[in-house]
């Protein structure tokens, strides 16, 4: 470097490191300016674009005011099978009864045991795949189930979007307008209906709070906590928040059945929410559902108890919320919002397990997937030995054996069936609670096999007490509506 040279390189550096640290100021100045709009974002995560009310049920409405959420809860639509669970579209040509272009697999055409198992129930004419939310109402309005027999208006509790229904049929009091409503005729019913389950079903219009908005959980839940010791338990007033992300889906994901004749719907749970404590229930009130087309006994159909079985579970124990696995939070800009596309979280690994179990998504799928493998191997052994109990049933009944005679058995049946359609219809294929599930599919196939012994040895003991179901009441007087013949 030459005398003349130096000062010129000198100033090149100088104007280097000037420029760097001007180039270092303008990234931080991008940098505080982002952070101060994500801020914003956050304090202020919705513009009010439209008033929302207690009335406003469209949920292309709310939209407006929370797009993110909106267009999240539009993706229920999409129909992606995990290993155990969910759908492909389905192909079906429209007709004037049912305009569906897509369905679901039917179930009983995959496994025909079902309608061995539900012989004379409507589920043995039609039972599919779950879809998601956005399907709730027109699966419900064109299932076959509705074709041969007559359900009630109780049906859309779980399946449209009910709570201004209800405010309308009681004068602004939702009970009332529940009462109503599980009076009515399905097919009048659904006249009120216009949407599948919505925002307003599960939040306040003007705070976002979550909220119980179905009086069958309300009751459900309040007789459930009397049972521990806790009176007048209000959802609504004493449930912690975390508490209300479980909650709200409780009002649809239960087992619940149709009391008296205005149809009431009751969620069995006033001496638990295990499976034998609600078949107790039932054995109590004797209750059935319908009597066997072959054998004759009073049987029960479990729905979709996924709301006791997680209670079960080690989730549930640990303070996980529904909503924490298949509604997880997700961040959309500067905004945390929970994720409105409801489905399994084996799809959505990531956000759904990795916030708590610090493991790859492959080896957390490979654990799910074990659970639901082993879950299928007791399953298939159960409903071995419960339809083996219905063939010998069956053969007993047209051997002209009389109805003391096995009325052992067919009690026996009740049983098994429920304890095993219990599982059966709970969604999660064993994963909210494997040993739960285990424990209840152990008893269905101690209950199909003392029911086989019954039929062979008539001095045989069961070990659970036999209750007399009583007969189903006459059937109406012709002209005069019949009853409703499903959950």
């Amino acid at each position: 470097m030459t005398p003349e040279t130096a000062p010129k390189k000198r100033g090149l550096l100088l104007a280097l490191v000037a420029g760097a640290f001007a180039l270092a100021a303008v990234l931080a100045a991008a940098l505080l300016v982002n952070v101060a709009e994500k801020k914003s974002e956050a304090r202020n995560p919705t513009v009010r674009v439209v008033e929302l009310t207690d009335d406003t049920e469209d949920p292309a409405v709310w939209g407006k005011n929370f797009p993110a959420e909106y267009d999240l809860y539009k993706r229920t639509t999409d129909m992606v099978r995990t290993k155990h669970g969910g759908s492909e579209a389905i192909p079906h040509t429209p007709t004037a009864q049912d305009p569906r272009t897509v369905t679901s697999q039917s179930k009983t055409d995959a496994d025909p045991r079902l309608k061995t198992m539900w012989a004379g129930y409507a589920f043995a004419a039609d039972f599919r795949e779950e879809r998601g939310h956005a399907y709730t109402l027109d699966d419900q309005i064109f299932t076959q189930r509705q074709v041969v027999a007559k359900q009630p208006g109780t049906c859309g509790q779980c399946h449209a979007s009910v709570y201004v229904p209800m405010k309308k049929l009681g004068n602004g009091d939702i009970f009332k307008g529940f009462e109503a409503l599980n009076k009515m005729p399905y097919s009048e019913a659904k006249q009120h209906f216009k949407h599948p389950v919505s925002c307003i079903d599960c939040h306040d219009s003007q705070t976002m709070a979550l909220r119980v908005t179905r009086p069958g959980f309300i009751e459900g839940i309040r007789a459930f906590k009397a049972s521990q010791g806790v009176q007048n338990y209000d959802p609504n007033t004493m449930a912690t928040r975390q508490e209300m992300r479980a909650y709200v889906c409780g009002q649809c994901h239960v087992e619940y059945y149709f009391k008296g004749p205005e149809k009431r719907l009751t969620f069995p749970w006033s001496k638990g929410m295990k499976a034998d404590q609600i078949v107790a229930y039932y054995d109590e009130v004797g209750f059935r559902d319908w009597t066997h087309k072959e054998t004759g006994a009073p049987t029960l159909k479990a729905q979709h108890p996924e709301f006791e079985m997680w209670n079960q579970g080690i989730h549930a124990r640990s303070g996980v919320a529904c909503a924490d696995c298949h509604m997880p939070y997700m961040r959309v800009g500067g905004t945390k919002v929970s994720d409105h596309w409801v489905r399994s979280p084996v799809l959505n690994l990531n956000r759904a397990c990795q916030g708590c179990h610090k493991w790859p998504e492959e080896e957390l799928k490979a654990r799910v997937e074990a659970i639901q493998d082993k879950h299928l191997e007791l399953r298939e052994q159960a409903f071995d030995a419960l339809v083996a109990l219905i063939g010998d049933l069956k053969a007993a009944k047209e051997a002209g054996k009389t109805d003391a005679e096995l009325e052992k058995a067919r009690f026996l049946q009740r049983r098994a069936q429920f304890l095993f359609d219990f599982v059966e219809a709970e969604n999660s294929t064993g994963f909210h609670a494997p040993q739960e599930a285990a424990r209840v599919l152990f008893e269905s196939i101690d209950a199909s096999r003392q029911g086989q012994l019954t039929l062979r040895d008539p001095s045989f003991k069961p070990t659970v007490a036999v209750v007399t179901i009583p007969p189903p009441p006459p059937a109406p007087a012709p002209g005069i509506q019949p009853a409703a013949l499903t959950k």
